[in-house]
């Protein structure tokens, strides 16, 4: 695996990778789980062993407001790398920031409609910070394909309509896959900031989870949406969790909240903060 951290020397390595194969992106921004590593197969698996994987780390400081963790976030490069390089992972990009952000960088990519409510609206500006750097790694690498983590729902909902109002070809927005959240044993969505947690607050956040499960067998069974949702929070509070940043029922293309169901596909989505950590999930509910 060979790993570069400024661009002349990617676009070298991936000249050279695009003549064996197709080329998928698979970004993060690294302290790598068990769910990554599926990005990484899954990439695998799409373009065969001709074709090559790249993935991406990179702590974007434009996703981050002023008041969150990225100072905290954890930084594991090392680790990461022995994971990546086991999975059989072709080229790493691990820019430094001067690399992605040089000196009098002024552009800004604003996705409006899928990034207002749920994350766009507790955490403002997030999804700018998003779509710019997803926008400069695929204009970087040029993949043919991209794969997402569909428990960042919102953020798949938010590059795809980059992609597609953007007319970008590397990758369309045809070829951004989603990829089903990899979860724990008892439930917990696979995240880096999991590893906030202590051992009594882990505990605790399976009710995540359960709540959200619990909430869509009402809804599936007729119960008023409303009632259910704030259901929902009520039992998060009482599972341990000290902030619910939101709860919604929401058409899964468009993210509208919803507060009857509709025929079409619907998707539940939750923040909740437990101890230092913020926790994101979402799951799919049947008409």
């Amino acid at each position: 695996m060979q790993t570069v951290s400024t661009l002349d020397p990617l676009r070298s390595a991936v000249a050279q990778l695009r003549e064996r194969g197709p080329v998928a992106l698979v970004p993060t921004m690294g302290a790598l789980h068990a769910g990554h590593l599926t990005l990484v197969r899954k990439a695998r698996e799409r373009v065969g062993q001709q074709g090559a994987v790249v993935v991406s780390i990179f702590v974007n400081p434009l996703q981050f407001g002023a008041n969150e963790d990225l100072d905290a976030y954890p930084k594991v490069l090392e680790r990461d790398s022995e994971l990546l390089l086991a999975e059989g992972v072709d080229l790493l990009w691990a820019p430094v920031v001067e690399a992605m952000y040089p000196q009098g960088f002024a552009t800004s990519i604003a996705v409006s409609g899928v990034s207002n409510g749920l994350c766009g609206a507790s955490r403002p500006g997030h999804f700018d910070g998003v779509a710019t750097v997803v926008c400069k790694l695929f204009n970087q690498v040029r993949p043919d394909m991209a794969l997402f983590g569909e428990k960042d729902w919102q953020q798949l909902a938010v590059i795809r309509r980059m992609a597609t109002d953007l007319d970008l070809a590397f990758p369309a927005a045809g070829q951004i896959f989603g990829v089903p959240t990899v979860r724990e044993a008892d439930g917990l969505a696979m995240s880096s900031r999991n590893a906030y947690l202590d051992a009594e607050q882990r505990a605790r956040a399976v009710a995540l989870p359960l709540a959200m499960k619990d909430a869509i067998a009402a809804i599936e069974s007729g119960k008023p949406i409303a009632p259910t949702l704030a259901g929902l929070e009520a039992e998060l509070l009482a599972g341990g969790f000290h902030q619910i940043d939101y709860a919604q029922l929401c058409d899964a293309a468009s993210l509208a909240p919803l507060d009857t169901p509709i025929p079409g596909p619907m998707r539940l989505l939750v923040a909740a903060r437990i101890g230092p950590a913020r926790l994101i999930d979402n799951m799919a509910v049947t008409p």
